[in-house]
């Protein structure tokens, strides 16, 4: 057996399993072994039966007196009970559907079991605990620190730790992929040895040295290779855009209103970027509706004025779309020819044109990018295909840049110097998910980091409430009255996170909600649904019909991006609101409250728990996103936060992410070794891994 031994050559492992095991990422031997528990169970103390004591949780050693199965017609189930004594008691043990347990348990053998002591009529007794008999040592299930997996069905713990554990005793690790002077200096364990106090820890010091190590390592990873992107980048050279500041000064006048302070320095920052020879790379960070398209339409204005051609990327072609209509609005005083490419439409406006964009062949529109006759062209991931190119590209904006890996943004600027001598172009990352300092140092530590945090004069704050089950009634009332009053209403659906049906159940959830809102509570009120499993086309037709006023109540899954600007939008309603991140939620609240008039979020739950109503009322009290994503790292973790989960770490590495002392540290090693190597040479192991971290980049 070797880390790339695919699961068909496991014994134990048939087609039904693997194809379940795929389900959890789990395809070889490498896969089995770096898959890590979520927790952990401590049967450590074995005790004495006669000190069982009820609802506690026991783990003893005992010889089986007799067993009997039977079968219980009222449950409609069958019952396998079993009796065990040691040298100071007896005790009954029961497992619920498994009669195959009254041939395994066979009398006078001697068993560890380890479960819940409970009671019932018959008096104490362990309920469908896990069991393993003493003379098959070692013991993994029973009488040790036993891990616990993710599962998913037919595929349990159990399962797991009798397959991972002899593969840790025969299969050698790769080399330790973390440097011998770091781990020597942080008094690592050894990867191999960490991987196996991971799986069967002798102690819960062992197995939090292990995790520290491991968390460490895939830490100073992601360091590591964006500051490597980061020093490759600066190597190369880019075209100087001169700060036109004439030109800048009549584009704010033009503006139907104020720029902000935070606007205008973020502006500055981009543009004297700009006039340096070498790429920006630079993350725009700003709130829901801080402004930071107008930030980048004076970007692409300066880069057109210099000759020079400007692209906007977006994640949908909604979005996409948004842009184009907005930017094309900003920039009409100036005369330029901006392009809308995606999948499905190819339109371009100029000065030359009639007022509405005019469609034009994809063949065509390709042809005038490549020829420069295009000088802003906005679209979706279209724009970095093969086909693509531009003749002189000066700079990249992407929109939403946690939706593309580090990858993805390196093609799209390796993109524009197809046809020219190697300049590479700026580029320009936007966010408006709030990221907590520590982990945007981590996550975007290839890039500078700029914030918007002041929204923009006259708008104002959104009232947000939470709807507890028996306020819905006047909730429904007092939206019906918003509605009257002209104004229209999101609703968004929880998405459903299972493993089997799951588009079935996320449609299902926003089709119900739909039939429930447009036939029985707002029967009067034109309701309509968007979801990921329509037609593009009908989408763009619905999103058209909302922001023309033609919908009142839009009924949305959360996984459809509904960043269009609706400023008549003015009621947010968030079903099952406990299953959402609070940046997640200060997203939605940012949907509405665009235009002059009053704007509400309210928060419907059915959950009463303690941490759900201090959850909640963070959202409530607080304005600020980045200090709900504060908060949200702190209650959920990073894992929950936009684009954290496209790095594939385990849990226990994702919190490492959070910790401030410890990113430094790895931002030192990984600088200290890029210094001295940046090639990697004398790090072969370091190397390949940062190889396949680039490959696990990827597009949400």
């Amino acid at each position: 057996m070797t880390l790339s031994t695919p699961l068909s050559e496991i014994p134990r492992v048939g087609s039904v399993h693997q194809k379940r095991l795929k389900k959890l990422g789990i395809t070889t031997v490498r896969d089995l072994l770096f898959y890590f528990p979520r927790t952990y169970e401590d049967w450590t103390q074995v005790v004495p039966i006669c000190d069982v004591r009820e609802e506690s949780f026991a783990c003893v050693r005992g010889t089986v007196l007799e067993t009997h199965h039977a079968r219980t017609f009222k449950k409609r189930m069958s019952v396998t009970n079993a009796l065990i004594q040691d040298g100071t008691g007896a005790l009954r043990v029961v497992w619920f559907n498994q009669s195959w347990l009254a041939d395994t348990l066979k009398k006078g053998e001697e068993f560890m079991f380890a479960g819940k002591v409970s009671r019932d009529k018959e008096g104490i007794h362990l309920a469908s605990p896990s069991y393993e008999k003493v003379s098959e040592k070692p013991l993994i299930h029973t009488g040790r620190i036993v891990p616990v997996y993710q599962e998913t069905a037919g595929i349990s713990s159990k399962f797991l730790r009798s397959l991972i554990f002899p593969l840790l005793r025969t299969v050698s690790v790769e080399q330790d992929t973390l440097p011998e002077f770091i781990r020597e200096e942080k008094n690592f364990p050894r990867l191999q040895e960490a991987i196996f106090s991971l799986h069967f820890p002798e102690s819960s010091k062992h197995a939090a040295a292990a995790q520290e190590r491991i968390a460490f390592e895939e830490l100073f990873s992601i360091v590591l290779f964006m500051i490597s992107e980061r020093k490759k980048i600066a190597k190369e050279k880019s075209p100087r855009i001169p700060f036109d500041a004439d030109l800048i000064k009549r584009f704010v006048e033009k503006l139907p209103f104020q720029l902000t302070d935070h606007q205008k320095k973020a502006a500055w920052h981009i543009l004297k970027d700009m006039e340096n020879p070498r790429p920006m790379n630079r993350l725009l960070q700003g709130d829901v509706g801080s402004g930071k398209t107008v930030v980048a339409a004076i970007a692409a204005l300066s880069c057109a004025k210099a000759g020079k051609q400007a692209v906007f990327m977006a994640p949908t072609e909604i979005l996409a779309q948004q842009h184009f209509k907005t930017i094309s609005s900003l920039l009409s005083p100036f005369r330029l020819k901006i392009a809308l490419l995606t999948g499905k439409t190819d339109v371009w406006t100029s000065p030359k044109l009639p007022k509405e964009p005019i469609e034009i062949s994809r063949k065509k529109l390709l042809e005038k990018v490549r020829e420069g006759d295009m000088q802003v062209v906005i679209g979706t991931q279209t724009l970095i295909q093969d086909k693509m190119k531009f003749a002189n590209l000066g700079l990249i904006v992407l929109d939403e840049q946690h939706r593309f890996g580090v990858r993805q943004r390196a093609h799209l600027q390796t993109t524009g110097y197809k046809l020219q001598t190697p300049l590479v172009p700026h580029l320009l990352s936007m966010t408006a998910t709030p990221i907590p300092r520590t982990l945007a140092l981590t996550l975007y530590g290839d890039l500078d980091l700029t914030l918007i945090s002041e929204l923009p004069k006259g708008r104002k704050a959104v009232t947000t409430r939470i709807v507890p089950p028996e306020e819905r009634k006047q909730a429904y009332e007092f939206i019906a009255k918003e509605m009257q009053k002209g104004r229209q209403v999101f609703v968004i659906c929880p998405r459903i996170e299972v493993t089997e049906g799951k588009n079935h159940l996320e449609m299902k959830t926003v089709k119900e909600e739909y039939e429930k809102l447009s036939k029985d509570i707002f029967p009067s009120f034109r309701v309509e649904m968007l979801h990921g499993k329509m037609q593009q086309k009908e989408k763009e037709r619905v999103m058209d019909r909302f922001k023309r006023g033609k919908i009142d109540m839009l009924v949305s899954t959360s996984v459809v991006e509904v960043g269009v600007d609706i400023p008549n939008a003015a009621v947010m309603l968030i079903e099952g609101a406990e299953r959402f991140g609070l940046a997640q939620l200060h997203q939605f609240r940012g949907r509405v409250g665009r235009g002059e008039h009053q704007s509400y979020c309210l928060l419907f739950t059915d959950s009463g728990s303690p941490k759900t109503k201090e959850r909640l009322a963070a959202i409530q009290e607080t304005a600020s996103g980045f200090t709900l994503a504060e908060r949200d790292l702190a209650l959920r973790g990073p894992g929950d936060l936009a684009g954290v989960k496209q790095w594939g770490f385990p849990d226990f590495a994702m919190r490492s992410l959070t910790n401030l002392k410890l990113v430094e540290q790895a931002r030192e090693y990984a600088n200290k070794i890029l210094d001295e190597d940046i090639s990697l040479t004398k790090y072969p192991s370091v190397k390949k891994k940062l190889g396949e971290m680039a490959k696990r980049l990827h597009l949400e």
